[in-house]
């Protein structure tokens, strides 16, 4: 299955976009837009959920949020995948332990990615295909401490095959709740933004917000 991303960025990771046009997409797009016009100022939030101040997914208002955030992004990252989970409602990549990105004076430890189909966020009232989230976090700094998150989030769009997508669909194991161990090299996320321009990896939409699974903890960095 050849995908593609379209990614736009709303986290401290980059904002990208090299996606082929589709039709399609974009005519439900538009409606989208049009029918979320009046509530592009409005938070965007899931029913049945008990919402605190910092709550996430948003529907990002580009002409007001894209970043005016300084703070330096450092990336140690090894690109190292140890495993793929089918949850059943969507996959789960493992990082191996060792990669790290520095923001804010903070150092946060890289997890897991995972996806959501249609995207969480949407911005300027529209929605996406997929969305995809990489999680990284630190320890909270007492035992009873939630931990802090610092989470990218990428938008995706149909388009130009791509390698990491092709890899880790084929890698995948095609029974519910079961796991695939990996070898390294196997599934590699840089295949993602293969071809992207250095000035691209330096644009991004940033907000505080909330886990969009449970335990919905207000303690990430979007």
């Amino acid at each position: 299955m050849s995908k593609n991303i379209s990614v736009y960025l709303l986290l401290s990771l980059p904002l990208l976009l090299p996606a082929c046009d589709n039709n399609k997409q974009e005519a439900d797009n538009l409606t989208h837009k049009s029918a979320s016009i009046d509530k592009q100022s409005k938070l965007y939030t899931l029913p049945g959920l008990d919402h605190g101040l910092l709550e996430s997914p948003i529907n990002i208002l580009s002409f007001k949020q894209k970043t005016t955030d300084a703070h330096e992004v450092t990336l140690n990252f090894q690109d190292k995948i140890k495993a793929i989970k089918n949850l059943g409602h969507t996959v789960q990549l493992d990082f191996s332990e060792g990669s790290t990105i520095s923001y804010a004076g903070l150092i946060y430890s890289f997890k897991q990615l995972h996806f959501h189909t249609p995207s969480e966020h949407l911005i300027d009232g529209m929605t996406f295909p997929m969305e995809m989230h990489v999680v990284t976090s630190i320890p909270g700094k007492n035992e009873n401490d939630l931990p802090r998150y610092l989470v990218g989030g990428f938008l995706f769009k149909m388009g130009r095959a791509n390698k990491f997508i092709d890899d880790f669909l084929n890698e995948t194991p095609k029974t519910t709740h079961a796991t695939a161990s990996l070898k390294p090299g196997m599934v590699n996320l840089s295949n993602l933004f293969s071809g992207m321009e250095q000035r691209d990896m330096k644009n991004y939409y940033h907000y505080r917000g909330s886990l969009t699974t449970p335990p919905y903890s207000e303690t990430v960095e979007w």
